[in-house]
């Protein structure tokens, strides 16, 4: 029977397939918070106190390559007000800093830096400024798109530009302290800055609680619901005024496709803190953040907090490098490459060659027979194999088909289950018991159009 391959429901744009492509990149958070011990500054900080004694950016954009991230998002502007760079709109940045004699630009460094290196670069511009005289106001509004103006034209391309739902309260607005409310569902002209970007950014992803492009995960744990679904329902949900129940588990059938970015630091706060030294996060517990936020279909996010040197600490690097050397090991050993592999059915529309290309990355998708109820792919062996994870990817031009699947294993006595799932998406991993087994298969139990598999593969893992 012949399958034409339409989409189903909401698909990514182009901008959010090359997103999903990342899969891992880094935050980067340094501002006069690194000199004060803070996390978030009052607004009436002095810029004469920024002032890192050894900033490199080669350092950063190094460590978190040897980390194997793709991309990295630097905090321009958190709360506190201060700009990275020598903003033409107030004085309150590194232009009024003694670092680089007030010649110097964080932003620009690192964007360099990135593009040297072959690393994708984003910015995060925070909508509360605790220090702007005119935060509060409509004048603000100005202000903020006239320096979301200057990093959207100035730095080269963007892969995500980064928006939170921070809304007011005290500060030293324009150095007299006091607290300022807004009302978040008027205050800021969401629609009007997210034009700002397609217009001056138009292959960068926008990040906010609720999209357009990319939602957050609901948590700062680095933790995706799971099921995690690509798609939401974006009407009467912004920036700061969403449900984290909601955005971590997404909406099936939603209408809009919003995936999740799973956003956590590395070290229990955002910032540097020397007496975090000894917090920071070990390489078993990234792998587990990784299983949970990429295994699940979302992007991880990991923030490094750059130190008051202006450099990664080296106990954060060896984090870093160590997490990596487990990811490799976690993928070392594809034993797919063995397999004789065999499929329930393939629809005439399917653009797979044949079955075995399946092992491979040569073709698009695979997609069974319409009538084939509960298609599966299977791996055959030789001989009895040690197999203890499975990595599924699903076609996403096509839309995220799949609902519900099984995970079974050949035994003496019969096919017997080991995992239930829901969602497949841009990648799912899943860790089964140690098995011994000559065929393995992943039967689709449930999907609202007919599957298209992007990729199946199968892992002897010496992890666990």
């Amino acid at each position: 029977m012949t399958v034409t391959p339409h989409t189903f429901g909401a698909i990514p744009s182009p901008r959010q397939l090359a997103w999903h492509a990342l899969e891992y990149y880094g935050f980067l958070h340094f501002t006069v918070n690194t000199f004060t011990d803070r996390e978030w500054g009052l607004g009436n900080e002095s810029p004469h106190i920024f002032n890192p004694s050894n900033f490199s950016a080669t350092n950063i954009v190094e460590t978190a390559q040897l980390g194997g991230m793709r991309g990295l998002i630097l905090t321009a502007k958190h709360h506190d007000g201060f700009c990275l760079w020598p903003s033409q709109h107030t004085t309150h940045s590194v232009a009024s800093s003694p670092w680089r004699d007030g010649h110097g630009d964080v932003v620009g460094e690192l964007a360099r830096t990135c593009a040297a290196a072959g690393m994708k670069f984003g910015i995060y511009l925070s909508p509360w400024d605790r220090n702007h005289p005119g935060y509060g106001h409509a004048d603000y509004i100005e202000y903020y798109h006239a320096q979301l103006r200057e990093l959207l034209s100035n730095y080269g391309p963007l892969f995500e530009v980064w928006f939170d739902g921070a809304n007011g309260g005290d500060g030293y607005y324009g150095g007299s302290y006091e607290r300022r409310q807004i009302d978040n569902t008027t205050y800021y002209p969401w629609e009007r800055t997210f034009q700002l970007v397609r217009e001056l950014q138009p292959d960068a992803c926008i990040f906010s609680d609720a999209g357009p492009d990319v939602r957050w995960v609901g948590n700062e744990q680095g933790i995706a619901g799971d099921p995690c679904w690509s798609t939401l329902n974006r009407t009467g949900l912004f920036p700061g005024a969403a449900d984290p129940a909601l955005l971590n588990r997404g909406v099936r059938h939603g209408i809009d496709w919003v995936p999740a970015e799973c956003d956590v630091s590395i070290r229990p706060g955002w910032f540097y803190h020397a007496h975090e030294d000894q917090q920071v996060r070990t390489a078993e517990n990234l792998l587990d953040l990784y299983l949970a936020s990429v295994g699940r279909g979302a992007n991880l996010l990991l923030n490094l907090p750059v130190a008051p040197t202006g450099r990664i600490h080296e106990l954060d690097r060896a984090a870093l490098i160590a997490f990596r050397g487990l990811r490799e090991r976690l993928f070392a050993n594809d034993i797919t490459q063995h397999a004789r592999i065999e499929l329930s059915s393939v629809a005439t529309g399917s653009r797979t060659a044949s079955a075995n290309a399946l092992r491979s990355d040569d073709f698009d998708y695979w997609m069974p027979d319409g009538v084939d109820d509960t298609p599966f792919v299977e791996a055959r062996f030789a001989r009895p194999t040690r197999i203890n994870l499975v990595d599924l990817r699903e076609y996403l031009p096509l839309g995220q088909r799949v609902e519900r699947f099984t995970v079974e294993i050949a035994t003496r006595t019969g096919w017997q289950e080991v995992a239930q799932c829901q969602a497949i998406g841009n990648r799912r991993l899943i860790r089964i018991p140690n098995s011994l087994t000559t065929r393995i298969r992943v039967r689709m139990r449930q999907s609202g159009a007919p599957v298209a598999l992007r990729s199946f593969r199968f892992y002897d893992c010496d992890l666990w």
